[in-house]
């Protein structure tokens, strides 16, 4: 079976045993979780080299300690969040801004109702700057959910808040992006 084929869970057992399956595991996450953390920080590219540098030293650190209660993807997500927010309080308690930059390239996918209501032709430019004003709480939330396509149940294990919770969060970060995208005049 080649290791494209080993599903995380596999890769995970493999990598507890040998080194050398780490790396395919890295490779799988590392293009998903520098997008997912550039998309809910606009750090520059060496700071999100850095947080998944950090990322993937826990993931290591604490593979044995994975237990398969919750999807890997989950587990890594979880991590990688909580990597970005400690990146986020260092720069906040010395005082430094988050250097912006939008990648114009990015597309929401076209597969989700609430992407089907926008004008699919707006550039990655533009939702970047609409997104990078949603309220962080609400960012993270479309950038799970409609870019990474997480279920309820991963985004719920991500942030460990109630599937319930996670309904009207989306909601309410859908109904943030309507508005600032009103508000900019961006049109649908």
């Amino acid at each position: 079976m080649k290791i494209q084929n080993f599903s995380d869970e596999q890769l995970v057992e493999k990598a507890r045993a040998d080194v050398d399956f780490f790396a395919p595991l890295m490779d799988r996450y590392d293009r998903r979780l520098a997008a997912y953390i550039r998309r809910i920080s606009n750090f520059c590219p060496e700071t999100v080299e850095e947080i998944l540098q950090d990322i993937f030293l826990k993931v290591w650190k604490n593979l044995n300690d994975f237990d398969g209660r919750v999807a890997f993807r989950s587990w890594i997500y979880r991590i990688a969040h909580n990597e970005t927010i400690s990146r986020f309080r260092w720069f906040r308690s010395r005082g430094h801004d988050t250097e912006v930059e939008f990648d114009e390239t990015v597309s929401l996918p076209e597969k989700t109702d609430f992407v089907l209501d926008l004008d699919v032709k707006l550039s990655g430019k533009k939702i970047q700057q609409i997104l990078a004003q949603v309220p962080k709480k609400y960012r993270e939330i479309l950038v799970l959910k409609f870019y990474d396509d997480l279920s309820y149940t991963e985004i719920s294990d991500i942030l460990k808040k109630p599937m319930g919770t996670i309904a009207t969060l989306v909601s309410r970060a859908k109904k943030s992006f309507r508005e600032i995208a009103q508000r900019t005049n961006t049109q649908f």
